[in-house]
């Protein structure tokens, strides 16, 4: 085929694509499309006692929406966030610890723990250089994963998938993901954008979330408000259900017997997705434009006349998407959301930011209306965790390709627990039922065909 036929092949290859299917069909064999019903309670595909999601009761055999509530381990969000908190201390390790084990530690364990993740928190030998540096990529969630991949050609028990084993590489990559999420940043902003090159070791007596900072910066510095607001970001984002979109991968990749980097790396792609992972960048590049459009960031008919323009795809990006309201499960409220709003206002305050701090707390409050008078809503709307996480991040002065990496940090605590969950308790591989709806078409001998 020559080089213009084959321009003219390529072409056409979208009108060939056969792919479509009637929509009206998954109404007709009741599919669940993103295995959720339109309220949003969803299609039971597991058992977990890693976390529990609710945002409803059940009186008289009827689902009444109630408040959000969000446990990790039985243990209610907003106590175990109350509790370190109160003492002055970083949670996110706490929260690895409650996860991976299913208890709060008491003071030696969180100690041990905490030095063990410590002692993990390096890379091999020249890794950084020939895997970070020497293939920089322009979208950090591929960095992480082809380095997360790499790592299995080091680990000489990466095909262990025994308990003991999932469990000690589980507690490595939660230790070494900040390192490799900050490293990739910085091959990104020099070798893409031009900026110097600041490769950063760890300090064995910071946190997570400091050493996220201390890492990140080019001074190194950061107050401890900066990094105990990060450390509750992190301990937000840290596990939620099993039935997102990345811990369902892990559990469906885990069943099929797969290494622990494979399942990771999967897991990394499906948080990658913007519908997923990086709707906090838009809320922010949401707001960005509104303050430009809205002259007055106190007037809630300007705001109001904005956001109705949103939904008429008219203003912004023209999806109809107020970003960050609204959760799949979610109705009144998100726990996650309601923690985060009472600490972002110190932030915001700090940084001299309390007229934007208002205006996204003047739009938590008239978009559900909004919502409500242009759209048929099956349950309630709130604000969920990316519609402040985003605002904390640039405050923080974290840049926006960290976005998404900063939830992968986060995360890979609940996706390790899911993962050693399903180990331990796994029978069968993971394959649900699709239904093939299309026509029967009979064979054509390829002289026959035009």
């Amino acid at each position: 085929m020559d080089i213009e036929k084959l321009k003219e092949f390529k072409k056409n290859i979208p009108e060939k694509l056969n792919s479509f299917i009637d929509p009206e069909l998954y109404l007709k064999y009741q599919v669940k499309r993103g295995l959720r019903d339109l309220d949003g309670r969803g299609v039971l595909v597991g058992l977990t006692e890693i976390s529990e999601v609710t945002s409803s009761i059940v009186k008289d055999n009827k689902i009444i929406p109630a408040p959000g509530s969000l446990k990790y381990r039985g243990v209610n969000i907003e106590d175990l966030v109350d509790g370190f908190l109160k003492d002055g201390r970083f949670g996110f390790e706490e929260t690895c610890y409650l996860l991976l084990f299913g208890d709060l530690p008491n003071e030696e364990e969180l100690r041990n723990f905490i030095d063990l993740l410590s002692k993990y928190r390096n890379l091999p030998d020249d890794f950084v250089r020939d895997m970070i540096l020497k293939m920089p990529s322009k979208n950090i969630m591929n960095s992480i994963a082809r380095s997360i991949l790499a790592l299995y050609s080091i680990d000489d028990k990466a095909e262990d998938t025994s308990v003991s084993n999932v469990l000690e590489q589980c507690m490595r990559l939660i230790a070494c993901f900040p390192l490799i999420a900050v490293y990739g940043y910085h091959a990104l902003s020099h070798y893409h954008n031009n900026n110097n090159l600041i490769i950063r070791s760890p300090n064995a007596e910071l946190s997570t979330a400091e050493n996220i900072l201390y890492m990140l910066r080019d001074d190194s510095k950061y107050t401890k408000l900066e990094a105990t607001l990060l450390d509750l970001a992190l301990v937000l984002h840290a596990e939620h259900g099993g039935g997102n979109n990345s811990t369902f991968v892990t559990h469906v990749i885990t069943s099929s017997g797969s290494d622990t980097y494979s399942v990771i790396a999967a897991a990394l792609g499906s948080l990658k997705g913007p519908k997923h992972g990086g709707a906090n960048i838009k809320v922010v590049q949401m707001f960005e434009d509104m303050k430009e459009k809205v002259n007055d960031w106190t007037d809630d008919a300007e705001i109001t006349k904005y956001l109705s323009k949103i939904l008429t795809k008219e203003a912004f990006d023209k999806t109809g998407l107020i970003y960050g309201m609204g959760h799949a499960v979610y109705s009144i409220s998100d726990p996650r959301s309601v923690i985060f709003k009472r600490y972002v206002g110190r932030l915001a305050k700090a940084k001299g930011l309390e007229d934007e701090y208002n205006l996204y707390s003047k739009v938590e409050e008239l978009a559900p209306i909004v919502i409500g008078s242009v759209r048929k809503i099956y349950k309630g709307v709130s604000a969920n965790v990316d519609f402040y996480s985003g605002f904390v991040y640039r405050m923080l002065g974290i840049p926006d390709d960290m976005y998404t990496p900063i939830f992968a940090i986060a995360r890979i605590a609940g996706w390790s627990a899911h993962r050693l969950e399903e180990i331990t308790n796994n029978g069968k591989i993971i394959r649900p039922a699709y239904k093939c709806v299309g026509e029967n078409s009979p064979y054509v001998p390829l002289d026959d065909r035009k």
